[in-house]
């Protein structure tokens, strides 16, 4: 159990590092459309969650279960939200008409 363990941490913590490389030279341009991507993933990972919850036997697993789509779902809605957030800065801005009283002040 121990060394599967530690063998589980260590794939945990090389996936960390090699995550944080590969997002830190992504191209600000780019972020939007990865968004959108790990969006559809976290989708999948959602599902997953919810069919391990359902299968659960223990209350350890129900736990761990709920907590997984928890976390899953906030992940989903944040994404999406960032998502919006980001695509709404490439969009014109509307021109506003000017004020009489500015026309008058000029």
């Amino acid at each position: 159990m121990g060394n599967a363990l530690l063998q589980y941490a260590t794939v945990l913590m090389l996936t960390i590092f090699v995550g944080i490389e590969i997002i830190a030279k992504v191209p600000s341009i780019l972020h939007t459309p990865l968004m959108s991507g790990s969006n559809a993933i976290h989708g999948v990972i959602l599902v997953g969650a919810m069919l391990v919850l359902g299968s659960a036997n223990s209350t350890l697993e129900t736990v761990l279960g709920f907590l997984a789509v928890l976390l899953a779902t906030l992940n989903v809605v944040g994404g999406f939200v960032v998502t919006d957030r980001m695509l709404e800065m490439f969009k014109a801005k509307p021109k506003t008409p000017r004020a009489k009283s500015d026309e008058v002040a000029s």
